[in-house]
Order: C-alpha cells, then structure tokens, then sequence
C-alpha cells in the first residue's frame, strides 16, 4: 500500500521546514584551515560543512520525526527522546555483561529471546530512576510489545556496535526492572544502507545480534516496521518532492558560498 496522503504531507512538511531552517541560520564555520582552503577551495569546503552540518540534521531530528509521524499513522503509540526509567541490580549487572563478554568472544550463540528470559529471571525491582543509558531515541508501542529503538549511523565501527549491544541489553534490564511481565524487545535502527544494492553485511561476522529476530532493521525494514506496511518507496518520493521544491533555495544558499579561495 502507499502512504496515505496526509501522512506524506506532515512528512513533506516537516522536511521542508527542517531544511528552510538550516538554510536560514546557517554560518559557515570560522575556523581558519589554510590547508583545507588551498587544497579544496574555501567555497568547496564551505559546502562540504553546510552538507555535514545536514548530516547531523537527519541524526539529531528527521529520522526520529519522520519515524513518530509514520507510527501515528499506523495507529501505534510512539514516543521520541523516551526516558526508559529503571534500576538493575548487581547481579543481573553481571549477568548483562557476561552475555556481553560471551557474545563478543564468540562463545555464546546470540539468541535475543533467550538473553531477555535470561534478564527476566535474574532481574530484581527497582527504583524508578534516570540511568546513564536511558535515553531511548523512538520508543514504539505494538499491541502489548513494547519496542526501544536506538537509531544510530549507518557504519558503526566493531567497538560502537558492541557497545550498542551492552547498551540493548541494559534497557531490557531497565525496563524489567519496573515490571517483570514486560514484552520487552530493544532494537538497533539502521536509516538506510549504504551498502545497496548488497546486504547490509557490517556486522553479521561478530554475531552480536540476532539479525533472524529484527533486532537490527536496517533502511526499508524499519521504516516497513514502524508503519505497518510496505511505504519505503513511497518515503523515498516524498524526500525527493522535498527537494525539488528546495532546490533552488539551496543553489542560492550554495552561491552564497561562491568566494575567492585564498
């Protein structure tokens, strides 16, 4: 099925207000970089920054809000920038970071539901109290499951992913803690594969998740996901109206950078 079309609206929107914004407050940086500027060129560079600086836009902000307005209209509850409240205790504080150890040093077979009845029988009740780990960045509810979505960049390192691992595995713990009966289940959100068309392959050889469960969803499989359907193509349309629409906004911002290089 295709989105519907208030849905492509609020995403439309949404991405057209991001960008009008960025491209309004926008400072090129100050930073003197002579190498850079000679090398590149200082219009180039300049750019290049605006583009990083979109980067970490989409991180910060769109795909967490294009998200929230695709699970709405799916009719699940979805919070972003959730709070999951908790307190594991030491034991159970063990217990994560042996299934972590193990995982990592390839003597344990990952198994997502085993390590989450593994939590639920060790875990004691808590405090309801803010933990270094949690903040979850889209929190999604499906009938009585209850999803933790970190949403991180699209090429996570060997030591990001493993702490990712540790950091899914303690938000079970943290939520067990409040309520022991709990569907719990914290996944890994992928925005899009950089890999395409191959498989998303970064990870697969540590066997730190349990890729046949979904713990991670990468680009159309978690955007399927949190809208209950099959939109991904749709989505991609939407971004692509957006930016036709901005073009020529962003041509006149990119000519502002059009300088003399020294």
């Amino acid at each position: 099925m295709s989105l519907k079309i208030n849905t492509r609206e609020k995403i439309r929107n949404l991405l057209i207000n991001i960008v009008r914004t960025k491209l309004r407050e926008y400072k090129p940086e100050t930073n003197h970089m002579p190498f850079h500027f000679r090398l590149l060129g200082r219009d180039r560079y300049a750019m290049f920054s605006f583009i990083q600086s979109m980067n970490t836009t989409f991180g910060i902000s769109i795909w967490e809000q294009v998200a929230m307005i695709l699970a709405k209209s799916a009719g699940f509850y979805v919070e972003r920038q959730y709070d999951l409240m908790g307190e594991i205790d030491p034991e159970t504080e063990k217990l994560i970071q042996d299934i972590h150890y193990e995982l990592r040093a390839g003597a344990k077979r990952v198994n997502k539901l085993e390590e989450i009845e593994l939590i639920r029988r060790s875990i004691k009740r808590g405090r309801s109290k803010k933990d270094p780990d949690s903040r979850v960045d889209l929190f999604l509810r499906i009938g009585d499951e209850e999803n933790y979505f970190d949403i991180t960049s699209v090429k996570p390192n060997m030591k990001e992913f493993a702490s990712l691992k540790l950091k899914l595995l303690r938000w079970t713990g943290l939520r067990l803690s409040q309520d022991k009966n709990a569907t719990v289940f914290t996944r890994l959100a992928i925005p899009y594969n950089p890999y395409y068309p191959q498989p998303y392959q970064r990870w697969t050889l540590r066997g730190l998740y349990d890729l046949d469960r979904g713990e991670i969803l990468v680009g159309e499989e978690f955007w399927n996901f949190v809208a209950n359907d099959e939109i991904y193509d749709d989505l991609l349309d939407v971004f692509q109206e957006a930016g036709n629409e901005l073009r020529e906004e962003i041509d006149r911002k990119f000519a502002q950078f059009q300088v003399r290089s020294d």
